[in-house]
C-alpha cells in the first residue's frame, strides 16, 4: 500500500470522477486508474463502484475511506511536526500552563519570543493543574509545560524559572491586617477560598493548616483567580496566592506568612523528548529571559 494510492483514493471519493481527480492531482487518468486497481488488488476488495455515471464507493470503500483519511491526516501532522527539526523553518511549539500563569507571568515572554522568532507559532493551552500539564507532556501532547509546586520536589528534566513566596490575602479592615506577618495558627477560624484540590496551592495550604493543628474551612474552590480576588476583596473569605499574581491589585491587603510558603515555577519536558532546533531555541530563550531577571515577582508592600 503506497501513500499516493491513498491520496488518489481520498481525492476520487470527494470528486467522484477519475478525470477530475487526475486533473487536480496533476497526473494522467491512467495513473489514477492503475493506482486504484492496485490498491483494490492488494486489499482483495472492490472499493469503487464503476457501474454508475458518477464514481461511488462500495460499502467496503466507505469503511476503508475512514482509515485512509486518518492515515493522510497523521502523515500531515507528522510532516508539520518534523518541520521543527529544520533550522530556520516555520513550526509550532505546543506549550501548556496551569491556571493563572498565562495571564500573569508569560504575556511579555510570549511577545518577546515571537519578536525574535516570528516564524514560530506558540500554541499555548491552559490545564486544570500542574499534574495534568506533566501528564500531557509525557504522552506527547505538549512539547513543554509550566509546573507549579514545592521547592523540595524537582525533576531532572526541568528548568527552574523562579521561586516565589505565597502571601496571605485579606480584605481591608480584617483584624489580621494589623500584623506585619501572620502565623498559620492564626487562620484557624478563617474561611478559605482556594483553587481546585489537585493544585499545589490547595494541597500546600491544606498541609500547612494540618501542621498547625486544624483543618481549614474551605468554603469555595475555583480555577478563576479573578473570582478568588473579588471574593477576598468583598470580605467573603481569605486566600493565599503567589506574589506574581498580586502585583497589580489594590483592593485587598497582602501579608507574609510564618513560616513562609514558597512555590517553584519550572519549565518541564519529557525525559524521552527528542529536541528539535525549535525546541532548543525555545529553551535557550527561556534561560536567557530568566537570567535577565525578567520573571522576578513584584516586591510585597503590604497593600496590593
Amino acid at each position: 500500500m503506497e501513500f499516493r494510492q491513498l491520496e488518489y483514493f481520498c481525492t476520487i471519493s470527494e470528486l467522484e470522477n477519475f478525470t477530475r481527480t487526475a486533473k487536480v492531482l496533476h497526473v494522467s487518468q491512467p495513473s489514477v486508474t492503475k493506482a486504484i486497481k492496485a490498491l483494490e488488488a492488494e486489499l482483495g476488495l472492490t472499493l469503487i463502484d464503476r457501474s454508475q455515471k458518477h464514481v461511488t464507493l462500495t460499502e467496503a470503500g466507505r469503511a476503508f475511506l475512514i482509515h485512509a483519511r486518518r492515515i493522510m491526516q497523521d502523515a500531515e501532522l507528522a510532516k508539520q511536526d518534523m518541520m521543527r527539526f529544520c533550522v530556520g523553518s516555520a513550526g509550532t511549539i505546543h506549550f501548556g500552563v496551569p491556571p493563572m500563569f498565562e495571564a500573569y507571568l508569560f504575556p511579555k515572554f510570549f511577545k518577546e519570543f515571537r519578536e525574535k522568532f516570528p516564524n514560530t507559532l506558540l500554541d499555548v493551552q491552559e490545564f486544570g493543574d500542574s499534574d495534568e500539564v506533566r501528564e500531557r507532556v509525557e504522552i506527547g501532547d505538549l512539547d513543554f509545560g509550566v509546573i507549579f509546586g514545592s521547592p523540595e520536589t524537582t525533576f531532572p528534566h526541568e528548568f527552574v524559572v523562579m521561586h516565589d513566596d505565597m502571601s496571605l490575602c485579606l480584605p481591608e479592615g480584617h483584624p489580621l491586617a494589623a500584623k506585619k506577618e501572620v502565623a498559620f495558627e492564626s487562620l484557624r477560624r478563617e474561611r478559605f477560598i482556594l483553587q481546585q484540590p489537585r493544585t499545589y496551592q490547595y494541597r500546600a495550604i491544606f498541609a500547612r493548616c494540618i501542621e498547625a493543628g486544624f483543618t481549614p474551612d474551605v468554603m469555595l474552590t475555583t480555577s478563576q483567580l479573578k473570582t478568588i480576588k473579588q471574593l477576598v476583596a468583598n470580605g467573603t473569605g481569605i486566600s493565599i496566592l503567589p506574589d506574581f499574581v498580586l502585583g497589580e491589585e489594590h483592593s485587598f491587603v497582602r501579608r507574609p506568612l510564618v513560616p513562609h510558603l514558597t512555590a517553584r515555577t519550572a519549565l518541564y519536558w519529557s525525559a524521552h523528548k527528542v529536541f528539535s532546533s525549535l525546541d532548543r531555541d525555545f529553551l535557550t530563550f527561556m534561560k536567557q529571559y530568566v537570567a535577565a531577571g525578567k520573571f522576578q515577582a513584584p516586591a510585597a508592600d503590604g497593600q496590593v
